[in-house]
């Protein structure tokens, strides 16, 4: 199927491979910064969705400035590229999602740059912005567009954007730029520069990759200690964060992280692919391993917790049991559900020995969302919807929106043996003894007075 262009090709037409959150944010962004775009993405319901104006997500100010590159004819979505016109500039933004063995999948990564190497005329810019385990420019893109005897400059400048702050920080982050050449590194810069005033060179593709790695694994690690805390706190019947916000206090060398669920596109699988790539070269990277493991072993067991407290106060039969905040973050707010952990605590109840009814309420992603990916479970339009007679509330995220909660409201629209378990500790800060023994957070949850 050939692309009915609606833009003339110029020296200024960007191609990007991908209309995903890194993809869509990204030409959006250089669409609004003079460029020409075409977007390429195998979704026929995303190009539809982006050629109207509407992004396939919740992102802050992505709506208003994508309708306006799409009305002015700056920004055209297609699902293939049209064989008569090429591109001077492609970026390849497609995912790189985990395989069952916990390697990163370049299947996507191929068949794009296989795109880009058929389409592009000599002397094209290809840039990689996908996350890619150590090597993967150099050995799997760079021969796959060298086989086209065509020229080409090629390099490898990651993603480091923050879900809800994108647009804002593309063009106000620094930008990594590496490449195995002089002149590919400069013509990357360059380009980056017409939307970023700070740009930074580095060595080679291998550098570039490495540094999104382990960008994401160091606070992953942060998180995972974060989370080792909370668990000795919860069984000594301490405060995690008492501790955690005590220990700060006029002490600059401690920074020690808030505990919580910790997930999402890239926490969940970045410090995999930083494992993996250490394992090519013998290398094992034990505290990745390590702070990954305790990361995704939390919802298991706290989820355990939960339900050995359901029965310890005679619940039996169906029991009512609300999660609060199915995206994987609440700060900044997305509507993003990939490697959100509130899905794995949402597994583990369901497949616990108790038989719940399960309600859903998130304050970003749609009722209409929420019920097409969970169509056995209740979605509520309001919180207290979601808490009404509930036994069990979990609180799953940081939306502002429950830490604004009146916690003595809870407690009475819930069921009188119910209890709330806030993997945020919105209301751990509460002094108050009426609150024992019904408000359990993370470190937290050993039983002391609150």
């Amino acid at each position: 199927m050939k692309m009915k262009m609606k833009m003339k090709i110029n020296k200024n037409t960007v191609g990007v491979v991908g209309l995903g959150y890194v993809g869509l944010t990204l030409a959006t962004v250089l669409a609004e910064s003079g460029y020409k775009i075409i977007g390429i993405e195998k979704r026929k319901e995303v190009v539809d969705l982006t050629n109207k104006g509407i992004p396939h997500f919740s992102e802050t100010g992505l709506r208003e400035s994508l309708s306006r590159s799409v009305n002015k004819r700056e920004f055209v979505a297609a699902e293939k590229f049209d064989r008569d016109s090429s591109c001077q500039i492609y970026i390849i933004t497609v995912g790189t999602p985990l395989d069952d063995n916990g390697n990163a999948r370049l299947d996507m990564v191929r068949n794009a740059s296989k795109q880009v190497a058929e389409n592009m005329a000599d002397g094209a810019l290809v840039i990689l912005r996908s996350t890619l385990k150590l090597g993967t420019s150099k050995e799997v893109v760079l021969p796959i567009l060298r086989k086209t005897k065509k020229k080409f400059h090629l390099a490898m400048c990651p993603e480091r954007t923050l879900e809800g702050n994108a647009l804002n920080e593309l063009r106000t982050l620094p930008q990594i730029v590496g490449a195995d050449d002089e002149e590919s590194r400069e013509k990357a810069s360059k380009f980056f520069k017409n939307i970023t005033s700070s740009v930074i060179q580095v060595s080679s593709f291998e550098t570039a990759e490495l540094i999104k790695l382990v960008d994401n694994t160091y606070r992953d690690v942060q998180f995972g200690f974060a989370n080792e805390v909370a668990k000795i706190c919860d069984a000594y019947s301490l405060n995690a964060m008492e501790v955690i916000s005590s220990g700060k206090l006029g002490y600059s060398r401690t920074n020690v992280a808030i505990p919580g669920l910790v997930g999402g596109p890239c926490l969940e699988k970045d410090p995999h692919i930083l494992y993996q790539s250490g394992v090519d070269k013998g290398i094992k990277m034990e505290i990745t391993k390590a702070a990954r493991s305790t990361n995704e072993v939390q919802p298991i067991e706290t989820t355990n917790f939960m339900v050995d407290s359901l029965k310890s106060r005679g619940f039996s039969g169906r029991i009512k049991a609300s999660i609060l905040g199915l995206a994987f973050k609440g700060v900044p707010e997305t509507d993003d559900l990939r490697g959100s952990m509130s899905l794995k605590v949402l597994e583990n109840l369901r497949n616990s020995n108790c038989k719940f009814d399960i309600r859903l309420y998130d304050p970003v992603i749609s009722n209409k969302d929420l019920a097409s990916k969970f169509p056995n479970d209740k979605v509520c339009a309001s919180i207290d919807e979601a808490i009404d007679d509930a036994m069990l509330v979990v609180v799953c995220n940081n939306h502002k929106d429950f830490s604004r909660l009146d916690l003595i409201s809870i407690k009475n629209r819930m069921h009188p043996k119910g209890f709330i378990y806030d993997y945020w500790n919105h209301y751990s800060h509460l002094n108050n003894a009426k609150f024992n023994e019904f408000y359990y957070a993370l470190g937290n949850s050993g039983g002391s007075d609150l």
